[in-house]
């Protein structure tokens, strides 16, 4: 089997995701490995050894991506029997060209990392403290507040907009303490309305994932599932709630969707 090595001397997630991306319009199977870090000379060398090692054991060339600040380190690794590809450099001088900038790494921009960082924290924080309707209270610093009934993807969707963006997300479920049989917005999100987005999902798939955890249960049957998903699709549409349904989408997908429908202020890190 082809390997293939995501190398940087920062996090080596550009390379992961450049080199991803690639590789999906391929019907391929490989062996990944990740090397972050690689931020001197000694682990620029023990690289190269495991990307020549990784050849020899399989005869194939691996594929090598790459995203170096460091060039001294880039020149050491494309050095290796691996077939590199830099996707940062291949673009960096068209760009640099067209704005008439010279390019400044981000590695040595220590103070805007910081305060990526603690945004970065402070979201997620806030996440995971009004998961599941936990913390009403503080709805008024939500970026969004994502509803739905339980099990369509809640908490994932609001851990990866907080991982991911920065987005402070949390999420309310609907359950039958607020009344399927006459759903109505609850009270305390009354306020923030202009902060909801709804999820909901097939009611099939619905079974399936509660049937994993409770089999047999009132909860995960599918006539259940179906009753629920009915109610809060037609509260989404009484109140103009935008909603997605998420039964074909990976979590990527549905939060990427959510930020270009709602115009969410994505923050890049």
């Amino acid at each position: 089997m082809r390997s293939v090595f995501y190398i940087s001397d920062g996090t080596a997630l550009t390379a992961e995701a450049f080199g991803n991306a690639l590789l999906s319009m391929f019907p391929v199977t490989v062996e990944q490995r990740t090397i972050p870090f690689v931020d001197n000379e000694d682990k620029a060398r023990q690289a190269v050894k495991r990307i020549n090692e990784a050849h020899q054991a399989s005869g194939l060339p691996p594929l090598v991506f790459h995203t170096f600040v460091d060039l001294n380190l880039q020149n050491i690794v494309i050095n290796s029997e691996g077939v590199c590809f830099d996707f940062l450099q291949h673009y960096v001088q068209p760009v640099a060209d067209q704005l008439q900038l010279a390019p400044q790494p981000r590695m040595s921009r220590t103070h805007g990392i910081r305060d990526d960082y603690s945004a970065r924290i402070d979201a997620i924080n806030f996440t995971l403290d009004n998961d599941d309707g936990s913390n009403i209270s503080d709805y008024e610093q939500a970026d969004i507040i994502l509803v739905g009934v339980s099990r369509t993807g809640k908490t994932p969707t609001s851990l990866y907009l907080a991982l991911q963006f920065g987005i402070k997300a949390a999420n309310y479920p609907f359950t039958e303490d607020d009344g399927f049989e006459s759903l109505k917005l609850p009270k305390s999100l009354k306020p923030y309305r202009h902060k909801i987005y709804g999820l909901t999902l097939d009611p099939q798939r619905l079974h399936e994932i509660r049937n994993s955890r409770r089999e047999g249960s009132r909860y995960a049957s599918l006539q259940q599932c179906r009753f629920e998903v009915a109610e809060v699709e037609r509260l989404y549409r009484r109140e103009a709630i935008p909603f997605i349904d998420s039964t074909q989408y990976s979590v990527e997908e549905i939060a990427t969707k959510i930020i270009a429908e709602t115009n969410l202020k994505r923050r890049h890190y």
